[in-house]
């Protein structure tokens, strides 16, 4: 049988609905031609969806085992009612349909997916454990990939934890290669997070001698990891979700200038307007986080 390009054939609910805006899809392992079964090792929960859920159940494994079982069995995928939110996964294809139309991968090959678990059938059958740091889940289970998904085979040169964590936030550093021009001031918001890491070293190596790189971090453990790798100019403690205060923390190390680029790869809501009162006349800001609630940003722009 040959199933939809884009997944549709997989939606329950709403019928007629794209997989991921879906409520509900068909996670069952029976293979359309035009599918690839994966056998999954690990689940890379985004880091927005990872730290509601871990909220809501205090930071208890078994809470956040249920509460994650509880959302695949209802969803048929992993996609976070509150945040919106999924991740990402990596694991063994187990077997590719007639027609999938790729000769690149092989049944036995370790991909990671590169779409979001928000659209990625998937059931679980146990998980075996749970990184409360880095929002990674032992499982055993399956997945779907559709035609139109795209993968990338696992570099053999680096551990598996490390690949699936670049790769789920490669999206951010890439952007930044894209927007920072050399000599320009860049601020990232959430410096000392996974996306945010790679984004302050893209930042700086693009911006060069002549540009400034500053890196705004909650938490004390982040503070001192980004003054341990020296990837910023200037690194400072700071609550995004306070936009004035914020602002007056960037007006003081940039003299008032602020910033041509401001980066966003905040954890947690409310933190549009930091971004926007940061950037400069006709600069850019650029929205990694999947906390970030786009019409806040517009209509806080407005203003």
């Amino acid at each position: 049988m040959q199933g939809h390009r884009y997944g549709c054939h997989r939606v329950i609910e709403p019928q007629g609905s794209l997989p991921q805006p879906a409520w509900r899809l068909d996670a069952s392992s029976f293979l359309y031609d035009n599918e690839l079964l994966i056998e999954v090792d690990v689940l890379n929960i985004d880091s927005a969806s990872f730290l509601q859920l871990k909220e809501e159940a205090k930071g208890e494994v078994e809470a956040l085992q249920k509460s994650i079982l509880s959302i695949v069995e209802e969803r048929g995928k992993l996609h976070n009612p509150v945040t919106g939110s999924g991740g990402m996964l990596i694991g063994r294809v187990k077997e590719i349909g007639a027609n999938y139309g790729s000769s690149e991968v092989q049944v036995g090959d370790r991909i990671a997916t590169l779409v979001s678990l928000t659209l990625t059938p998937l059931s679980i059958q146990k998980i075996h454990h749970i990184d409360l740091n880095t929002g990674q889940i032992k499982i055993t289970g399956e997945a779907i990939l559709f035609q139109s998904g795209i993968y990338a085979l696992l570099p053999g040169d680096l551990p598996e934890a490390l690949s699936l964590a670049v790769l789920d936030v490669c999206g951010a550093p890439a952007q930044v290669d894209q927007l920072v021009q050399e000599g320009d001031t860049v601020l990232i918001l959430g410096a000392g997070g996974k996306s945010g890491l790679l984004s302050t070293y893209q930042a700086k190596k693009r911006a060069g001698s002549k540009g400034k790189v500053i890196a705004m971090e909650y938490g004390e453990a982040g503070i001192q990891l980004l003054e341990q790798l020296q990837l910023a100019d200037h690194v400072i403690q700071g609550n995004a979700r306070d936009a004035v205060k914020t602002l007056e923390q960037v007006e003081q190390v940039t003299a008032g200038a602020l910033a041509d680029v401001v980066i966003n790869c905040v954890n947690v809501p409310q933190t549009e307007m930091s971004s926007i009162l940061c950037t400069k006349e006709r600069g850019i800001t650029y929205f990694f986080s999947m906390a970030t609630s786009f019409s806040a940003a517009a209509l806080g722009a407005e203003g």
